[in-house]
């Protein structure tokens, strides 16, 4: 069997073993998002090998969805770290055989201390499965190696069970995108997820006129406000028009009298204009396909804000 072979029978052999998966789920998922969703506390997530690192993954998805959960190695809790589980959090526990040494000697002690207990298990009659408040069938029919010792069909399904659990109760809580980004702020996901409204001015700092302001006025709005632009926006708030540096110079060209006009004469009518809760990406790809460094930014009909093409550049987000 070459390597292409070897690669589509493990791929198979996992898929088809989260297909089946897919089959058996019933009550006991749901009885542990409902667990998970109760607590008032964090989730603890455990497992030894490679069902720790799974449990590592889960314990990182369930935190950045909104649920708070740590990883807690069960060698480690029998020597003194079990003091992490406290009253009001409920364990998650990863086994394949369900018969894990040191997780199964954290059953006793689980349970003195009062939380309830979820396992992700590959054997429905184990210990594991047996003492825990509930448990999510994770049993594979094979591993996905030609032995059948080496954990991959096995932790690929765990994992994905974990994916599950933290995505049912991400839409329990109702955690949205703007969630998401908050947790995220140093990231790339989060950075792409930026909205209009985070990054746009607003307020006294945005620079506005009124369609009948005399252009001395117009010309001293843009001068102090930096943004090389003026929003003309009539007494609702409502957008009519923009001037630009470039519109004053091309306009003093053809009129030397420029200042005796009004801001409705020099204006570009019926500017692009973004709402505050698109993407910042797409508003930058706005800007780059129409070539302007500003942006009116608008809410309701009215206008919110202006976007600059330097503050897209400083979230360093591309």
């Amino acid at each position: 069997m070459d390597c292409l072979e070897i690669a589509r029978h493990v791929l198979r052999t996992e898929s088809r073993a989260i297909e089946l998966a897919v089959q058996r789920l019933d009550a006991q998922f749901t009885m542990a998002v409902d667990l998970v969703f109760e607590t008032r506390g964090r989730v603890v997530v455990t497992g030894m090998g490679k069902s720790g690192l799974i449990g590592k993954k889960i314990a990182a998805t369930l935190t950045s969805t909104g649920t708070p959960a740590v990883f807690l190695h069960p060698s480690e809790a029998l020597h003194g770290d079990i003091g992490i589980i406290m009253e009001d959090d409920v364990v998650v526990a990863l086994s394949t055989s369900g018969e894990t040494l040191e997780v199964v000697r954290l059953i006793n002690l689980i349970r003195r201390i009062g939380v309830k207990l979820i396992a992700l298990v590959g054997r429905e009659g184990s210990t594991l499965a047996r003492e825990s408040d509930c448990h999510i069938d994770c049993s594979v029919e094979s591993e996905a190696c030609p032995i059948g010792l080496v954990p991959t069909t096995s932790t690929t399904l765990t994992l994905a069970m974990g994916d599950a659990l933290a995505i049912a109760l991400m839409e329990k809580k109702g955690f949205r995108e703007e969630n998401f980004r908050f947790n995220h702020p140093g990231g790339t996901i989060g950075k792409k997820l930026l909205k209009v409204v985070h990054l746009m001015h607003s307020g006294e700092a945005v620079p506005r006129v009124r369609p009948d302001d005399p252009m001395d006025t117009v010309i001293r709005e843009i001068d102090q406000k930096r943004f090389g632009v003026a929003v003309v926006a009539d007494a609702d708030e409502v957008v009519v028009g923009v001037i630009t540096d470039g519109d004053l110079r091309r306009n003093l060209l053809r009129d030397p009298g420029l200042l005796q006009r009004r801001a409705v004469d020099c204006m570009t009518p019926n500017p692009l204009q973004v709402t505050e809760d698109r993407l910042a990406v797409e508003a930058l790809k706005e800007m780059e396909d129409h070539r302007i460094t500003s942006l009116v930014v608008t809410r309701g009909g009215r206008l919110a804000g202006l976007l600059h093409l330097h503050d897209l550049w400083r979230t360093e987000m591309f």
